[in-house]
């Protein structure tokens, strides 16, 4: 298995991660109704959830973005370093998010997006 495709396993993987932070260590965690607990929490658990909902919310562009470079055979290491991208952006996003500094977690964020971005120039580019 290519790294880029490893890159989609983590991709998958920070989701449940960041829900993890939000829940972690609190007594009054209600696993019978989860949502509406986590609506109510406040600071890094609602940051943490918040960074959550996000890293569902950009998977599927950025699996998208792998499988079709590599479907369209783009070349490998600009694949590979694009997803590597990628998951370092929302490596660096999740601290920030926790950390409470929005402006630099926006630009984290919008470095993701390019490097998803990315992914689809070099597929639809790759025979040009």
């Amino acid at each position: 298995m290519n790294l880029a495709y490893w890159c989609v396993l983590a991709a998958g993987i920070m989701p449940v991660a960041t829900v993890g932070i939000a829940k972690w260590s609190r007594r009054d965690y209600d696993n019978s109704e989860p949502l509406g607990w986590l609506e109510k929490q406040k600071g890094v658990r609602r940051r943490a959830d918040s960074a959550h909902r996000n890293h569902f919310e950009a998977f599927p562009f950025f699996a998208a973005g792998v499988l079709i470079a590599q479907q369209l055979h783009a070349p490998q290491n600009s694949t590979d370093m694009l997803a590597i991208a990628f998951i370092a952006s929302r490596i660096v996003y999740t601290w920030l998010y926790l950390t409470d500094r929005s402006t630099l977690r926006s630009v984290s964020w919008f470095i993701g997006y390019l490097s998803v971005v990315g992914l689809f120039l070099i597929a639809a580019f790759q025979g040009s």
